[in-house]
């Protein structure tokens, strides 16, 4: 048992060294500092001029009853009540126009309070911004803006002040208004442009943030954790699939999984995953057993 727990606190450890801006906890970690968020905002919408960040929450979950809950990477109110949400996005699971449609629905739910006019929405207009480590649409560019329009005229817009701006971190051409994102998009392949203040300012950052020990055992804990729960939740599936067949016992291992994962208020999106990695379930399967066994808070 020692020696598994050794084991395991090193393969925790390893993974905090090895975490990049890519890694969705170190992402969230850097953009607290305000300084590097805003510029990050700047150079992603650079006619937003935003000057000031008044609202910064990270890893930030919004919940709606009888719904699914949403967790965001990162989310900005700038000083005149643009509402910017900042996704990384490394696994290409093919939802990604689904998943950005629920996520400016839950924007707008958590923006109109009960009672109020739907012209209060105009007073804060929606970005969603997503950094991808793939190229979803498959024509090379290195920024796809969209925002609603009219099939018969396309100059015509609809004008809800909704923007959904994806990148491609697999982007070999840039144009002129895409240079300001260049550095951060090759950052997310690993390739540091050490003449970039920017860029060095992240890498100093993250740097800062390992040799944080608050930090770094809030992450090993967390590690250490879901690594007994899945070890656990083998044993028992293991000790019961004896008895009762391989059957039962996968299904206790997964609700020791998906049980771990709720306590500790994982995003549903998260524990889809983990069933897939863990027991090789299909996203779909996994969704299905999420909406089963998790339950929504209200």
């Amino acid at each position: 048992m020692c020696k598994k727990l050794s084991e395991n606190y090193e393969k925790a450890l390893e993974k905090w060294e090895k975490m990049t801006i890519t890694s969705d906890p170190m992402f969230g970690m850097v953009m607290q500092n305000k300084e590097i968020c805003l510029e990050l905002i700047n150079c992603a919408l650079p006619h937003l001029k935003a000057t000031q960040i008044v609202q910064l929450t990270t890893q930030k979950d919004i919940n709606v009853v009888a719904g699914r809950r949403v967790r965001y990477d990162v989310y900005v109110q700038d000083e005149d009540g643009n509402i910017i949400v900042i996704e990384m996005q490394v696994a290409d699971r093919q939802n990604l126009p689904y998943r950005l449609r629920y996520y400016q629905e839950q924007i707008d739910h958590g923006l109109l309070l009960p009672g109020k006019d739907y012209r209060d929405l105009s007073l804060h207009p929606t970005y969603v911004i997503m950094f991808c480590d793939f190229d979803y649409f498959g024509y090379g560019w290195a920024r796809y803006v969209f925002e609603m329009a009219c099939t018969r005229n396309h100059q015509l817009k609809l004008g809800d002040q909704r923007t959904v701006v994806i990148f491609n971190a697999l982007a070999k051409e840039f144009t002129k208004d895409e240079q300001p994102i260049k550095n951060f998009l090759a950052l997310m392949q690993n390739q540091v442009d050490n003449k970039s203040r920017f860029i060095t300012k992240i890498q100093d950052e993250i740097i800062k943030i390992k040799q944080e020990p608050e930090r770094r055992r809030g992450f090993m804990k967390f590690e250490l954790d879901l690594m007994d729960a899945r070890r656990e939740g083998r044993e028992e599936g293991q000790l019961e699939g004896i008895k009762k067949g391989q059957l039962k016992a996968e299904e206790k291992g997964k609700q020791k999984l998906v049980k771990f994962l709720s306590s500790q208020d994982t995003a549903p999106s998260e524990i889809v995953a983990a069933l897939v990695n863990v027991y090789q379930m299909t996203e779909k399967a996994a969704q299905e057993y999420v909406a089963e066994h998790v339950k929504t808070p209200k």
